[in-house]
């Protein structure tokens, strides 16, 4: 008896501790459920709760976060009623953050709205899911149809219907060089695939570098190979090959997989080591010459190196894809779900203002999707970046999520890594040719 007495009073004495527990944690979140609602509701319902905004991104390295926290200044001013939370998510250049959406998205647990793609990771992944909103009556709303181009709102439209709001505007197909280096080995920017080799000999003789890169992700590398398929294919074709409509063995795209695995012979032997940030600083130091990377590395040099635009380091188009642009734009839409669309659109609405942009893009290093912006507050490469902008072939990345779907990207980017370091062309086309079914 004495031990079952026992026994008792240790369970009175758990239920005691566990309601005190239950009260402390109901006064302490008191002030979140007053705002939020039941948080079992919430989660059913997303978007942070009325009066919140959540904003979901992988904004959180130099630069980016300074863009993002003004964009979000000048929506908390002219909208002083809702909070915004941000909810970035740092690392591995938005796998971490995808990996989280991916998650809470399965969960019909969306945030308020979220960064994304243009192109295929929006309309191949969400879209097709059934997880976004149409937004064409906001479009016509906001007066926005003559405001981006008729090519970039393709890329955030699927069946008819516009799903999202690009912010900004990045580019694919850009070269960064060392002028130094260009000027002490008297050379001349390429413009042909021919001409670059030449450079590149003449630097490998001189002992530098030719070309930097950082390949610890391997989309660095699948970002060359889609600018040589652009410069062999030309931006109808380019188009035409992530729609099925031209096959890897195509001999365009083999002659394109020669020249890729060429180019690899002028870059750094640690290249599997390094990031892109690494081997952008190759480039600052004059051990390599040039880098190809979006010009999100233009902001590394400025802000990171404090290198000045045409003095310590130049720029110019991928040999072969001159009037082409490579097109990277980060977009927001409004996923089904969430419980206070109204307050979703007005930041949607600010994101894709003239105010907003330009608030956002002169501190990231990107350019705005909108074609009237103030050029004024814009550097010399965000200008000549515009003009390119909207005097160019616009085509979307593979290297990016925009060209084509997820399962395709991934297994080109697998075999892309693998090309990098066994260069079998017969391989790389093979695989890329199984992989087809995945468009």
């Amino acid at each position: 008896m004495k031990k079952l007495f026992g026994i008792l009073l240790l369970m009175v004495m758990a239920l005691v501790i566990a309601a005190c527990s239950s009260d402390s944690s109901s006064e302490d979140g008191d002030d979140a459920n007053a705002e939020g609602g039941d948080s079992n509701e919430s989660a059913e319902s997303g978007g942070g709760g009325e009066g919140t905004v959540e904003i979901f991104s992988w904004w959180t390295g130099a630069g980016e976060e300074d863009g993002l926290l003004a964009l979000i200044d000048l929506f908390e001013q002219e909208h002083p009623d809702i909070t915004v939370d941000n909810a970035a998510v740092a690392g591995g250049a938005g796998t971490n953050a995808k990996a989280v959406l991916a998650t809470r998205m399965q969960g019909d647990d969306p945030p308020s709205t979220f960064q994304v793609h243009g192109g295929a990771e929006l309309n191949e992944g969400w879209v097709a899911a059934d997880k976004m909103e149409p937004l064409n009556d906001f479009y016509e709303e906001q007066e926005w149809m003559d405001k981006f181009p008729q090519d970039l709102i393709d890329m955030v439209s699927k069946d008819g219907n516009i799903y999202s709001v690009p912010v900004n505007i990045h580019r694919g197909n850009v070269i960064f060089y060392n002028k130094k280096v260009f000027e002490d080995n008297g050379l001349e920017v390429p413009t042909t695939y021919d001409e670059f080799v030449e450079v590149a000999d003449q630097l490998q003789d001189a002992g530098v570098t030719p070309l930097a890169l950082g390949d610890k992700e391997a989309w660095t590398a699948t970002q060359i190979f889609e600018n040589i398929l652009l410069g062999e294919l030309g931006p109808d074709d380019y188009k035409s090959l992530w729609a099925g409509d031209i096959p890897f063995d195509d001999d365009r795209v083999v002659a394109a997989a020669e020249k890729f695995k060429t180019v690899l012979g002028y870059v750094n032997d640690d290249h599997a080591s390094r990031n892109w940030q690494d081997a952008a600083q190759l480039v600052g130091d004059g051990e390599a010459a040039m880098i190809n990377m979006g010009d999100w590395a233009k902001g590394y040099f400025s802000n990171d190196l404090d290198l000045e635009t045409n003095v310590d380091f130049g720029y110019f188009a991928f040999p072969e894809t001159d009037g082409d642009f490579m097109v990277i734009t980060d977009t927001f839409g409004l996923p089904k779900g969430v419980e206070n669309p109204d307050e979703v659109k007005e930041f949607l609405s600010v994101l894709g203002s003239v105010e907003g942009q330009d608030a956002f893009n002169p501190l990231k290093g990107s350019i705005p999707a909108r074609v009237d912006a103030d050029e004024s507050k814009y550097d010399e490469y965000g200008k000549d970046a515009m003009e390119d902008f909207n005097n160019s072939n616009l085509t979307p990345s593979l290297a990016h999520g925009s060209a084509a779907a997820e399962g395709f990207v991934t297994k080109a980017n697998q075999a892309v890594n693998i090309f990098v370091t066994q260069l079998d062309v017969d391989n790389l086309i093979n695989t890329l040719k199984n992989a087809a079914s995945e468009l």
